[in-house]
């Protein structure tokens, strides 16, 4: 087992549940990225350059876009990162409220991005 798996497998339910769910959904989406624990957070990049990461908080869970700001889709369901100017992630406080096709089509349009120049 990996840090980032170690760090999943360690939330108490339903955190655990959904981090998997998460971390199963970014995968499947860009089955090129790698994953790899930075910053004691599962991390996630594509070609070498950062591309997101799963953050659980006491009360929460989130999809973090280190280059968020940059997305052009569903900017809508997007939370500006606390501090950060460029951050931008999808929060989730239950496992109903992930909603899949919103997840991916944002991986989608950070791959593109990825692709591109960030």
């Amino acid at each position: 087992m990996n840090p980032a798996e170690d760090y999943i497998l360690n939330k108490p339910e339903p955190w655990r549940t959904m981090l998997m769910e998460l971390q199963a959904i970014i995968k499947h989406t860009v089955p090129d990225v790698d994953e790899a624990f930075k910053w004691n957070l599962p991390f996630y990049s594509l070609n070498g350059k950062m591309f997101c990461f799963l953050n659980f908080r006491k009360k929460f869970v989130d999809v973090g876009f280190p280059w968020g700001i940059h997305i052009t889709v569903h900017q809508d369901k997007l939370i500006a990162g606390e501090g950060r100017k460029n951050l931008r992630s999808l929060r989730y406080h239950s496992p109903e409220e992930i909603d899949v096709e919103i997840l991916v089509t944002i991986l989608q349009n950070v791959a593109q991005l990825k692709k591109k120049r960030y």
